[in-house]
């Protein structure tokens, strides 16, 4: 026996019966969106959540998600939350502004909200490298929605 045995863990539950998702998605870069979304869904109710419990907005683009986030979290209806969609690189600095207040936009809400967002925006330098991640991408998403729900929801029992 381990000098570590009796220590408590929570140990990761991907069982999402029960749970209620929230889901936003860009229409920018459409095709590769709506791969992630298709790849998520399909986990999503792979993993026992029901298809009455999850709510689909899709939005203009990246920049949008963390308003649409933060008043879906609001709402207090849903137990976590996805981000999904594709800032993919072009020969601006553009890339760079969408994707970092993006990604640090998302950060706030779960922070702020005290809700798991899973962060599904690819940031890639080419639309192949986002259409190769894609199906895997959603799928992550998926699991760790419901895995960053139910471990909240023990700590928080």
């Amino acid at each position: 026996m381990s000098s570590f045995d009796n220590i408590p863990k929570i140990s990761p539950d991907l069982d999402g019966k029960g749970l209620r998702i929230g889901i936003v998605i860009g229409r920018f870069n459409a095709n590769i969106g709506e791969g992630l979304l298709q790849s998520c869904l399909t986990e999503l109710l792979a993993r026992g959540v029901a298809a009455s419990d999850i709510l689909v907005c899709k939005l203009p683009g990246a920049l949008e998600m963390p308003l649409t986030l933060k008043t879906l979290a609001e709402t207090g209806k849903y137990d976590a939350l996805i981000a999904l969609g594709a800032v993919i690189r072009g020969d601006t600095y553009h890339f760079e502004v969408v994707s970092n207040e993006m990604a640090a936009g998302i950060t706030r809400v779960q922070l702020d909200c005290n809700i798991p967002v899973a962060n599904g925006v690819l940031t890639t330098n080419t639309d192949e490298q986002a259409e190769v991640r894609m199906d895997v991408k959603g799928r992550e998403c998926a699991e760790c929605a419901i895995e960053m729900a139910k471990l909240l929801r023990t700590i928080r029992a």
